[in-house]
Formats: structure tokens, C-alpha cells, sequence
């Protein structure tokens, strides 16, 4: 099959250089592509959720500048990749200017190419794609690892909730920033 990665355009580091509700909303339907050991993996992006910085006690960037969250703090349109329980990998594209520490956890893709594996759930994409903590700090204006649109693609309705397993954050657990696309069969909890 050949690639459609060609087809595809990467998005500007202008697209991250802005608040992290504006870039979640707008990463709905982009294509998530990872190229490794001569394989090209392409994914729908259809889950996120938005983190806002140091103030949302729900971001790992509320704990402060820490060796794990040295790249949230750094310039935008970058990969934060983390490691949860000791097992699963997540990836969050950092946004908003350089010092602002704010981020978007992408939870969900649907397959478009080379996937043969589950993608519903952060830790699930990581895996199906190949992404793991060798990719944090990853500029994703890069070859290897980056964002793109898809080309004639259609606009997508968004459906808002509440962010997943973030209860220890009180008020900031139950803030709808959560973004996914309306009717795909491959968020990670509707």
C-alpha cells in the first residue's frame, strides 16, 4: 500500500502557539503520523483533552518545572511523552508560548494506515503507533513524528465532557475539556 503520508500537510508551529481548548478543538480529525523501522502509521486523531497550564490542578505542570514535565514548559508543538503506571506511554502536544506549561493528551485515533492494533485510550494509541518515552521532546514539525491535515476532510461535530481519571483535581475534574468526534466507534468512553 502505498503511503499517504505524501498527500498529507504538517500542520505550522502557529497551529500550537495558542490556548489548549482552541488547539484540542482543532486537532479533531487531524491525522497523528508516526514513521519507524520503515513502517508509516497514520491515525485520525478523534479523542483529546485539554490541559491549561500550572493553575489546572489536573496538568501535570501544576506540580511545577520537573525533570518529567521539563517539556511542557518548553516552546510549543512539541511531543510530551510520559510513562503511567509503570507500563503505558501517553502523548500530549504541548501548546501555547514558551513557559506556559499547558498541553493536549491525545486519547483516541481511528486506524488510517499501517495500525493493527487498539487505539481507543492514551496509552492504547502510544502502543498502536509505536510512540514511546524515545519521542518526548520530539518537535512535531519533525519527519519522524508529526501532525498533519488530511486532505478533503470533512468537518467533524465535537461532543464536550469531562476529562478521564483526574478526580484528584477537584472543581478542575468536572471542567468539560474533553473533546471528541460526535459518532466515532473509536473514543475511549462516550
Amino acid at each position: 500500500m502505498p503511503s499517504r503520508a505524501s498527500a498529507l500537510q504538517k500542520l505550522p508551529r502557529s497551529f500550537y502557539d495558542r490556548d489548549p481548548i482552541t488547539v484540542a478543538r482543532e486537532l479533531l480529525g487531524k491525522a497523528l503520523v508516526h514513521r519507524a523501522g520503515g513502517a508509516t502509521r497514520i491515525g485520525r486523531i478523534v479523542e483529546v483533552e485539554a490541559y491549561l497550564g500550572p493553575h489546572d490542578k489536573a496538568a501535570h505542570s501544576a506540580r511545577g518545572l520537573t525533570p518529567r514535565t521539563k517539556v511542557m514548559f518548553g516552546p510549543p508543538g512539541h511531543a510530551y511523552v510520559y510513562l503511567i503506571y509503570g507500563i503505558h506511554c501517553c502523548m500530549n502536544v504541548v501548546t501555547e508560548a514558551e513557559g506556559r506549561a499547558s498541553a493536549v493528551l491525545l486519547r483516541a485515533l481511528e486506524p488510517v494506515q499501517e495500525i493493527e492494533a487498539r487505539t481507543q485510550g492514551p496509552g492504547l494509541l502510544c502502543k498502536a503507533m509505536q510512540i514511546d518515552r524515545g519521542l518526548n521532546g520530539a518537535d512535531l514539525l519533525g519527519d519522524e513524528l508529526y501532525i498533519a491535515s488530511l486532505p478533503d476532510a470533512p468537518p467533524v461535530a465535537i461532543v464536550r465532557r469531562p476529562r478521564i481519571g483526574v478526580d484528584y483535581a477537584g472543581h478542575w475534574a468536572r471542567r468539560l475539556l474533553r473533546f471528541y468526534v460526535k459518532g466515532s466507534s473509536c473514543i475511549s468512553r462516550p
